[in-house]
């Protein structure tokens, strides 16, 4: 199946006989909880998760956005309707990090069959509501690990024997600027690929043979072992979402550079050069 449903293919399994859970996981870097907007205006049927509560731990040693605690996440997909037999779309407001992490997670703990809509809020081109879905109880029973995991040591080791991609901007790759964590640069041996580039001018995934050539031209190749980290796990979910499309697995690096870059064991390289 692929990774991303279009908002027609979306609108048209809404109005099918066995409809998607649908998820809005409205996110934005250093703004309150969006449950608001979501409250204003929605997909009909989507139920809102929270990114910062359901998707990710408290910030501490382990990042930004470490994993969840197992059983809020569950409790949030079995509340939002999320069982097994049942697909799943996440959407966020614009350019996918958020609806990637969910995905991600759903993956990551088993769940088959779930997409993220191409695009996000801005590509539905069909009615929205205020109306709060009160959806039956979902059965959802997570089984963690069905999708690849780094820790910060195999992230090393990987940026070393396979490919490591750092999703950030590239000024903080190069460690020209850092506006969030504690020290500017990136792991050594990881090469840059800001998610921008996975994104067409309308906001779109790029098409699977454009991704495929992009991801091959950093270097993933059938016999390389890929990984991906970021800021704090979030915006690298959206590149694994890209790298699916392309038809190639990767690892994520929850804890990214906020985990990485906290510890002052471990090396820091700055500059365009992977090193």
């Amino acid at each position: 199946m692929n990774a991303i449903i279009s908002a027609s293919e979306l609108a048209a399994a809404l109005a099918g006989p066995n409809p998607p859970v649908l998820l809005d996981v409205r996110y934005e870097l250093g703004r309150p909880n969006l449950r608001p907007e979501y409250e204003k205006a929605h997909v009909p049927g989507a139920v809102f998760i929270d990114l910062n509560a359901e998707l990710a731990g408290p910030p501490g040693a382990g990042g930004r956005h470490p994993l969840p605690d197992l059983a809020v996440f569950t409790a949030a997909m079995r509340a939002a309707g999320v069982s097994a037999d049942r697909d799943v779309v996440v959407y966020d407001g614009s350019n996918g990090w958020a609806a990637a992490r969910a995905w991600w997670l759903l993956r990551w703990t088993g769940h088959p069959s779930v997409r993220v809509l191409d695009g996000g809020l801005a590509a539905w081109e069909g009615p929205l509501t205020s109306q709060l879905p009160e959806p039956a109880p979902g059965d959802f029973t997570p089984a963690p690990g069905a999708v690849p995991l780094l820790d910060a040591d195999g992230a090393a080791a990987l940026a070393r024997t396979g490919l490591l991609l750092d999703a950030r901007a590239g000024e903080r790759y190069r460690g020209e600027v850092e506006p969030i964590d504690r020290v500017a640069g990136h792991i050594p041996g990881a090469v840059s690929a800001p998610t921008t580039e996975n994104l067409a001018e309308n906001g779109r995934f790029r098409p699977a043979a454009e991704l495929a050539e992009r991801f091959r031209s950093l270097g993933a190749t059938d016999a390389t072992e890929v990984g991906v980290y970021c800021g704090s796990g979030v915006s690298a979910a959206q590149q694994i979402l890209a790298l699916s499309v392309a038809g190639i697995p990767a690892a994520l690096y929850v804890g990214s550079w906020s985990e990485w870059s906290s510890d002052e064991s471990r090396p820091v390289a700055v500059g365009p050069d992977p090193q």
